[in-house]
């Protein structure tokens, strides 16, 4: 399946950079503010439930992108490696939840006016590694999900700047033990809620 997703991801930009000469390609880089779903854990033997609200740390990511251009609209599918991170309270010490996966938003934009232009399309998400600080992790329940992308950006000659905001679709989520301690066990929703900001340059 991973294969079959790089594929894709490969022909869909190479259709969109050799389509057409108002086309182009290039590479972006960018910092993201960003919080996962509820950690629900619970400690020792019938203990009953906790729900740990994520706390937001900052992110980053770096990829490429194609652009398939028309006249008012454009095509732009990204691929992209993502870095999130979030901090929870578990039985009284934080834990950072590391989660980094492969996105691939396939935007549909408008022009507005100028350089001025909004965007928005899918985001499908294969997720790579996830780690909970010091607790035992499973893998995520599904390692490919889809999300959405949608924002507003601004071109300056062959340099783009964007803002937007992702999150996912449905929940994913992600079972942990911890029984060195204090035998902590629970789930934590790995779906992102983030706003990202970006740098693009086209080659």
């Amino acid at each position: 399946m991973k294969k079959t997703f790089l594929v894709a991801v490969f022909a869909l930009i190479g259709t969109a950079v050799m389509a057409q000469s108002g086309s182009g390609f290039g590479i972006k880089a960018g910092l993201s503010y960003n919080k996962n779903g509820d950690l629900i854990s619970s400690v020792g033997d019938g203990g009953s439930d906790i729900v740990e609200g994520a706390k937001g740390k900052a992110g980053y990511h770096f990829g490429f992108w194609g652009k398939l251009d028309f006249p008012k609209i454009y095509l732009r599918p990204e691929l992209v490696y993502s870095k999130t991170k979030s901090s929870y309270d578990v039985a009284g010490d934080s834990q950072d939840y590391d989660v980094s996966k492969l996105d691939m938003p396939v935007l549909l934009g408008y022009k507005l006016v100028g350089p001025l232009h909004i965007f928005a399309g899918p985001a499908f998400q294969y997720t790579l590694k996830n780690d909970l600080g010091d607790l035992e992790i499973e893998d995520v329940k599904n390692d490919f999900t889809v999300g959405l992308n949608a924002g507003v950006g601004v071109n300056l000659g062959k340099l783009g700047l964007d803002v937007r905001y992702e999150r996912g679709f449905s929940k994913n989520e992600a079972e942990f033990i911890d029984t060195n301690v204090a035998n902590v066990e629970g789930r934590v929703d790995s779906r992102p809620s983030q706003i990202i900001f970006a740098l693009s340059l086209k080659l």
